[in-house]
Formats: C-alpha cells, structure tokens, sequence
C-alpha cells in the first residue's frame, strides 16, 4: 500500500501537521488526555456557562403567606383596617412560587426595613 492509504483521520483534517518519515501519527497522542474522568457536560463551569442564555429571562416570584375564601358580598364588605384570616398560624411556613409553580417554602424575615423571605426547603417536582 502507498503512504496515502495509510493516513488516519487526524491527518486528514485541516490543519493537522503532517506525519515524520511518511508514518501515519498516533490516534492517541493527538488526543490530549482528560485530568478527570467526569466528562465536559458534567463540569460545573461548563454548566454555568451554558446557563447564561437564560439569565436575562424574566420569572414571577411570589411569597404566600395564606390563603383565605370569602363570597364577593363579603369582599365588597371590606374596607380600611379589615382584617382577613389566612389559613396559616404564625411561624408556619410561607410558600414559593416561581411562575405559579411551588418550588420553595421559607420564613418572612425582616431586612432593613423591607419584607424578605428565607428559603427554609426546596421543593422536588416530578414534572418536567
């Protein structure tokens, strides 16, 4: 067979440097070996970075403190200073809802001032 047969795809693609003495280059040794045997898709900055293009995508989070029913007579009924019972007692977990999906429950806290809340769990959903 001629030298020409012998070429391996390494050699074949652009940019590739010629084999020495006319011998076909070693497959392994043009591969450079990995320093871990986790793959690029599991590397957590290679998941980061394939994230960002969702960075700037708006969602709605929302904080429930309780829930309360009531007929639209007694709703009209309310005014300044009404008091409407929620059906959570004080202490007991909010929940987290991020695009009308629950995903958290957590605590109110109070920051400067302003109303927070601290995620105390996260909920697992089966839904994908």
């Amino acid at each position: 067979m001629s030298d020409e047969e012998n070429l391996n795809l390494e050699e074949l693609q652009e940019g590739a440097p010629p084999p020495e003495n006319g011998a076909a280059s070693d497959p392994a040794a043009a591969t450079p070996p990995k320093a871990d045997a986790e793959s690029e898709e599991d590397d957590p900055a290679t998941i980061i970075s394939g994230l960002e293009a969702v960075y700037d995508i708006p969602v709605q989070v929302s904080a429930v403190l309780g829930r309360s029913t009531m007929q639209v007579s007694q709703l009209l009924k309310l005014g300044r200073g009404a008091v409407v019972e929620l059906d959570r007692k004080v202490g007991e977990a909010i929940d987290i809802y991020v695009n009308d999906r629950l995903v958290a429950r957590g605590e109110v806290v109070v920051l400067d001032e302003r109303l927070g809340v601290t995620m105390t769990e996260i909920i697992k959903s089966d839904r994908r």
